[in-house]
C-alpha cells in the first residue's frame, strides 16, 4: 500500500458555462480511513468524483490520485477502483459475464470474478441480465466490479442507494472489513445516519467546502448528531425535503 495520500484537492472548482458546480474545494483522503463525501442534490459530489477520477476537468485547480492526475497514474485501473453510475456498466450482459470482459481487459484471471461475486453475494445470481437486477443487486454488483483487481482504494458513488436495510447492514460491515485491511474508501452519499455508522471521516461540501476532517471532531458533544451538525453547516432551507436522515 501506498504511503502517499490517497486523495488530494487543491483550490478545485468546476463551471459549465455560468454556472458554478463546485467552488474552490480544498481537501484530503487519509489513506486506511472511510471518508464520506456528503452534501445534498447537486452540491458538486459526484462532479468532485469525477474530476479526481479524469473523467471531467477541473476550471481551476487540482485533484489528485496518489500524488498524480489519474490519467498520469501507472496501473490507475488496478490500484483505484470506481464504482460510479455509468462506469464499467453493461446492462444487457449478465452479471458474471460482464464481470469476465473487465476481468480480461484488467489482465485478471477469472477465478477472481468468482471470487468478488461470492465476497458480494451475488455468486448464485450472476447469470442474470444486470438490467433485470434489482436496485440493490446492481449496486452489489457496481462494487464487486470496484473490487476486481483489489485495489488500494475504493471510490464508491452513492452506494447505500437502493439497498434495503439487511443491504445496509452488509455494506458498512463490508467496507469496515475493508478498511480493516488497510484500504481506503472515499464514499459520497445524502444519507446522514448511515453514514454517521460508516465513517472515520467526514468532508461536507455544498458547492463550496464546508467541512472536512474527523467524524469525532464535527459530532464531538454527547447527544450531537451528523444530521445536526450538517444543517448547521449548510442551511436548513428546504433540508428535509432533499437530504434523507
Amino acid at each position: 500500500m501506498s504511503n502517499t495520500l490517497p486523495a488530494s484537492f487543491r483550490s478545485v472548482s468546476k463551471r459549465f458555462g455560468s454556472n458554478t458546480a463546485v467552488d474552490d474545494i480544498s481537501f484530503d483522503v487519509r489513506p486506511g480511513k472511510i471518508t464520506g463525501l456528503l452534501g445534498r442534490n447537486g452540491a458538486g459530489k459526484t462532479t468532485s468524483l469525477k474530476m479526481l477520477l479524469g473523467l471531467a476537468k477541473p476550471t481551476e485547480g487540482a485533484a489528485t490520485v496518489f500524488g498524480l492526475p489519474y490519467d498520469q497514474l501507472p496501473r490507475a485501473a488496478h490500484r483505484v477502483g470506481v464504482g460510479m453510475d455509468g462506469v464499467n456498466s453493461i446492462p444487457e450482459m449478465r452479471g458474471r459475464k460482464e464481470l469476465l470482459v473487465w476481468a480480461k481487459m484488467l489482465g485478471l484471471p477469472k477465478r477472481r470474478v468468482d471470487e468478488v461475486l461470492e465476497l458480494v453475494g451475488l455468486a448464485d445470481r450472476s447469470d442474470r441480465r444486470v438490467k433485470d437486477y434489482s436496485t440493490g443487486m446492481r449496486q452489489r454488483h457496481t462494487i464487486a466490479g470496484a473490487l476486481l483487481a483489489d485495489p488500494e482504494f475504493l471510490v464508491l458513488d452513492e452506494p447505500v442507494n437502493g439497498l434495503d436495510p439487511d443491504g445496509i447492514l452488509w455494506l458498512r460491515n463490508f467496507l469496515r472489513g475493508l478498511a480493516g485491511e488497510g484500504r481506503t474508501i472515499l464514499i459520497s452519499s445524502h444519507l446522514l445516519a448511515e453514514v454517521e455508522q460508516t465513517v472515520d471521516d467526514v468532508v461536507v461540501i455544498q458547492k463550496s467546502l464546508r467541512y472536512a476532517g474527523p467524524l469525532d471532531e464535527l459530532v464531538s458533544g454527547e447527544g450531537e448528531r451528523l444530521e445536526e451538525q450538517f444543517f448547521s453547516l449548510v442551511g436548513s432551507e428546504n433540508a428535509k425535503e432533499k437530504v434523507s436522515a
